[in-house]
């Protein structure tokens, strides 16, 4: 599991599936930042990992401030699919 800072917004939202530098992750949560008073693109701050990670993200089974955090730019993300089923999240 790990935290990626996506610059710009390449129209995802939770549950939805993503590929960077080669791996795919699902997007766990997605917090929207810069909207009103921030950079002058917006922010997506997205706890990502792999799909048998998410019983981990949903119990807590983690530190936020320990997992590993990157900067990335929206064009560098291949979106699989936009969103998540709202029945299974």
């Amino acid at each position: 599991m790990k935290k990626f800072i996506i610059h710009g917004d390449p129209g995802i939202r939770k549950g939805a599936v993503i590929e960077h530098d080669g791996e795919e992750y699902v997007c766990f949560g997605i917090s929207r930042q810069g909207e009103w008073h921030g950079p002058e693109e917006v922010q997506l701050w997205c706890t990502v990992g792999a799909a048998d990670e998410r019983e981990d993200f949903e119990q807590r089974n983690y530190i936020p401030m320990r997992l590993d955090t990157e900067a990335v730019d929206a064009e560098t993300i291949t979106v699989k699919q936009a969103k998540g089923d709202p029945a299974a999240v």
